[in-house]
């Protein structure tokens, strides 16, 4: 077999873990900042590298084109870290959801009274200030639920659809949407 055949022989495969090994190690880490995960990383762009070396073209030096596969790789262990968090959040979210609720959705435990008289509260302009600034401190999604629910009176079916979550999640939102106003307020606003 000639070397134009044989391209392991060519671009010496054999001595790429010597050669550019802790260079790609020391690139991993910067990025990663896990010295296992560096290592795991670099094991599987060796991997790739051997497994597509047919795509390699030579135009660049082998040590940059092994850096390119160990950028993907690295980019692509981020994305999957993200997204597995995500995931863990949003099973958190969930199990304290059905811990808070009951199956049909109402809470197991009672909120504590206001600190204020609402009623007297609400004939004031004072407090619709103070409740658009709390209202806008809430995050964006349970902001949404709670206005689509309780101020457009929208069904909970649409607003699920609209934002795509379920029923459950959408109790939980405006429980803790409710939870949270009601502590803004109760800080912001003294009725004299």
């Amino acid at each position: 077999m000639s070397e134009k055949e044989d391209p392991h022989k060519k671009y010496e495969t054999h001595l790429w873990v010597e050669k550019y090994g802790d260079y790609l190690y020391r690139f991993a880490l910067m990025r990663l900042r896990d010295p296992q995960v560096a290592e795991d990383t670099v094991q599987e762009t060796f991997l790739a590298a051997l497994k597509n070396l047919h795509q390699f073209d030579g135009r660049v030096d082998v040590k940059y084109w092994l850096r390119g596969i160990l950028r993907n790789k690295s980019v692509d262990y981020v994305r999957k870290s993200v997204r597995r968090k995500e995931l863990q959040d949003e099973q958190v979210q969930e199990m304290v959801g059905q811990l808070l609720f009951k199956t049909s959705g109402i809470p197991t435990t009672r909120p504590k009274d206001w600190a204020f008289d609402p009623d007297a509260a609400f004939a004031q302009e004072e407090f619709w200030a103070a409740f658009q600034e709390c209202l806008q401190a809430l995050p964006d999604q349970m902001r949404t639920a709670f206005y689509m629910k309780m101020v457009e009176e929208e069904d909970t079916e649409k607003i699920c659809k609209e934002l795509d979550i379920t029923d459950n999640y959408l109790w939980v939102s405006l429980h803790r949407a409710r939870s949270q106003l009601k502590t803004c307020l109760e800080s912001k606003w003294s009725a004299s």
